[in-house]
């Protein structure tokens, strides 16, 4: 008995002592990368954000900036939209720049655990399911013989999580339902208007008056809280902020959704010195 009770602790013991140490690598696998003019920088930029289209839209832009020129080599991206891989990037400050909403950022207590500090937020909205034919119906009758399009991105509040939550709320097995999930707010309204899905879950804005009607959209929620971008700031790194508040706004600018216009920022970076002035201030 003594000899068999020694040979079990040994076996465990060898095999506790095998178990390799946990990675600290993210746990999202779809990333690109370009590399600055500072050749001889080792330092990495590491950005998330949860649409490919925008995280491309960054790198191309941060990998041009001067200042993020000056203080990195590389930039690094990556994009994906789960829950999980948003608490990865956060809990353990992988991301220096980041896209989230406040709500995940106050759970994790990221801000005061790896500095993290707002830079540029997109503004309150409310959310819709929007049809092309007539005025959706809150019940469940309505919705179960609809073809449906939601975002792929679970964090997505007006495109995933709010409409899910409304239809579980009439009592549906979203199981049952037609659902087609697509990449951006855009391919939703792609597919709405060649009448492959009949409903879409979204915000409204002003452009969507063009190929849409108002009289066809019913509200899901009001004053959705917008994302924002949050930067990294173990040090008083306000070139980079100011930066990365430039870079977002340009990009905002060039897209042709009123919404995605309209940012918030927080830090005034017209001249130096450089400071925060705080996310009510900001507001512009």
């Amino acid at each position: 008995m003594f000899f068999t009770g020694a040979l079990l602790c040994w076996f465990l013991g060898s095999r506790l002592v095998s178990v390799k140490p946990l990675s600290i690598e993210p746990v999202v696998q779809y990333s690109s990368s370009c590399k600055t003019r500072s050749v001889s920088n080792i330092n990495t930029l590491k950005v998330h954000v949860p649409i490919k289209s925008l995280a491309l839209e960054v790198l191309v832009r941060a990998c041009e900036n001067d200042v993020v020129t000056r203080q990195y080599g590389e930039v690094k991206v990556y994009w994906g939209g789960s829950l999980g891989e948003q608490i990865e990037f956060l809990a353990k400050g992988i991301a220096d720049v980041i896209l989230t909403k406040d709500n995940i950022m106050s759970a994790l207590m990221a801000e005061s655990t790896h500095s993290y500090k707002p830079v540029i937020g997109y503004p309150a909205y409310s959310a819709f399911f929007i049809s092309n034919t007539e005025k959706p119906t809150l019940s469940k009758s309505y919705f179960l013989d609809k073809k449906i399009g939601l975002l792929d991105y679970p964090t997505s509040r007006s495109g995933h999580i709010l409409p899910k939550s409304a239809l579980k709320d009439l009592d549906i097995d979203i199981n049952a339902l037609d659902i087609t999930y697509l990449s951006s707010h855009q391919a939703l309204r792609e597919r709405l208007a060649s009448g492959e899905v009949d409903i879409i879950a979204s915000y409204w804005s002003d452009e969507d008056e063009v190929r849409f009607s108002k009289n066809y959209i019913t509200p899901i929620a009001d004053n959705v809280s917008g994302s924002k971008w949050y930067l990294k700031m173990n040090n008083n790194n306000t070139d980079l902020v100011c930066a990365l508040q430039g870079i977002v706004h340009q990009i905002a600018q060039s897209r042709t959704s009123s919404y995605f216009d309209k940012v918030d920022t927080y830090w005034q970076c017209e001249k130096a010195p450089y400071r925060f002035i705080g996310e009510k201030n900001g507001a512009k």
